[in-house]
């Protein structure tokens, strides 16, 4: 098995990346401490599964699922609260619990496209599918701008290329070296990184921003307890516990929260016990540069789940993934993002942080994560789950993406120092950020574009994904 070189958190766009682009591929996966279960006085890591087939007993193999579904919970979650927000949804209002639903419905759906498979469709891995925050900027942009009916369409055609590219995803991948991902792992982390401090201040509405309230010591009291509790258990602590960091912070914060008197529960006092899918809730609405925006960020999303289908046979089996597998990994990707669109769900794709459990245990069972995938089905179709998500007042949840964002710019950062910093290097990087970030902090720099054309110069990610693609593949390499 080759030495797993660092492991990555998924967070936004935190990605396992395989580099092909070398004779001897790496395995990249920052610094993820996934946990090490115990049973009968043996370590978990003891009992190795490198067959995907294989099944552990039901007693390690149901704790081992939830611990998947612990480590992506938060993160899963979280892009459509933002997301409905910048669609000006109420927040804890019966739409956003519907998205919450749907974030945790489909991300089980699309895993078990993942394990289960069907035909050519699913890698048959231990692969966990979740909601993206690399398509948060886009969407935001878009639901604000043209609202959910446009944002869903495009999500639902973006899916249909992302599931063509499964044909020949093997041939786009010199697109994106390390390069490229890293730039753009970084510009999703800086651009969001605003985003969470509107958040642990009060919210990021205009309306928020301007209260009296929006920067208050309460405020920042209950952010800075989600932040708190969950670097602690996350450094600590060993096991569910620090593989729950995140999500053990946001409880915390939650109950400092209503201690204060800052939770309503009247919205989960009203959600039904089960509910079913609504197909096209928000109807089909065609907007060409919502889908040209939405589909680039579905091209890099299938480079990352290249990847962590790589890092995953690496990491659980000591072998290279096979041409079948990355095929299936990515049909089953672009199928989930489809599929969740046509219920009003947003983009999905393989979370890397569950790569790095795999990693860590050596239980390389896709079973296990199939029973993770069951539960998020059976979350997603209880509103009441989804409602009390929702009556998280946002200064939790601001401390929560504190942590999860500010871990995206880092993982970024990380991909770069593998990187030559040559001459051209630092050209691609400067340039892709410098017009990328600045073009979304003055936006009133391109404020004749077209509407959609201006979302998306705004948007930081695609134009920095943009620039870096189009610039590495036209300057020559440095001598």
């Amino acid at each position: 098995m080759n030495k797993l070189q660092s492991l990555r958190p998924n967070g936004p766009g935190a990605w396992a990346v395989v580099q092909s682009m070398t004779r001897k591929s790496k395995i990249r996966i920052d610094n993820w401490q996934a946990p090490i279960l115990k049973t009968k006085g043996k370590e978990m890591s003891d009992i190795k599964y490198g067959d995907p087939n294989a099944t552990p007993p039901m007693g390690q193999a149901i704790p081992l699922g939830l611990q998947h579904v612990l480590a992506m919970f938060a993160s899963n979650v979280t892009p459509s609260i933002i997301v409905a927000g910048a669609a000006g949804l109420a927040f804890g209002g019966a739409e956003q619990v519907y998205l919450i639903q749907m974030a945790m419905l489909f991300a089980g759906v699309a895993t078990l496209f993942q394990t289960v498979g069907m035909g050519p469709i699913g890698a048959r891995l231990p692969i966990m599918q979740g909601t993206s925050f690399a398509f948060v900027g886009v969407l935001a942009g878009v639901a604000a701008t043209q609202g959910l009916s446009v944002a869903l369409t495009a999500c639902l055609i973006a899916g249909i290329i992302h599931f063509a590219l499964g044909s020949v995803i093997q041939k786009l991948r010199f697109m994106f070296p390390p390069l490229v991902t890293g730039l753009v792992i970084l510009a999703i982390g800086l651009y969001l990184i605003p985003v969470a401090i509107k958040y642990a201040a009060g919210g990021a509405a205009e309306f928020q921003m301007s209260a009296e309230s929006f920067g208050s010591l309460k405020h920042w009291t209950v952010a800075l307890t989600v932040v708190v509790v969950a670097l602690a258990c996350k450094f600590l602590t060993k096991g569910l516990i620090s593989n729950a960091a995140v999500l053990i912070g946001l409880i915390a914060g939650y109950a400092v929260a209503s201690l204060a008197g800052m939770v309503s529960l009247g919205g989960v006092t009203k959600a039904a016990w089960f509910q079913v899918p609504t197909v096209m809730p928000y109807g089909f609405e065609f907007s060409l540069g919502a889908v040209i925006g939405v589909t680039l960020v579905s091209v890099v999303s299938a480079i990352e789940t290249v990847g962590d289908a790589s890092a995953t046979t690496k990491a659980g089996a000591g072998r290279d993934a096979s041409d079948e597998e990355i095929a299936g990994a990515t049909y089953a990707d672009g199928l989930g993002t489809a599929v969740a669109a046509v219920f009003g769900g947003l983009p999905n794709t393989s979370f890397s942080q569950n790569v790095g459990i795999v990693g860590m245990t050596g239980i390389m069972s896709r079973h296990v994560v199939t029973i993770a995938g069951i539960i998020l089905i059976i979350c997603g179709l209880i509103p009441k789950i989804g409602a009390v998500i929702s009556s998280m007042p946002l200064p939790v949840l601001g401390g929560g993406v504190i942590v999860m964002f500010g871990m995206v710019a880092a993982a970024g950062m990380n991909m770069l120092t593998e990187v030559k910093m040559s001459r051209r290097n630092m050209i691609i990087i400067s340039v892709s950020l410098a017009v990328g970030l600045g073009l979304n902090l003055v936006p009133s720099a391109v404020q004749y574009l077209p509407g959609i054309w201006k979302t998306l110069a705004t948007s930081a990610v695609a134009p920095t994904a943009l620039l870096a693609v189009v610039l590495n593949l036209m300057l020559p390499q440095d001598d």
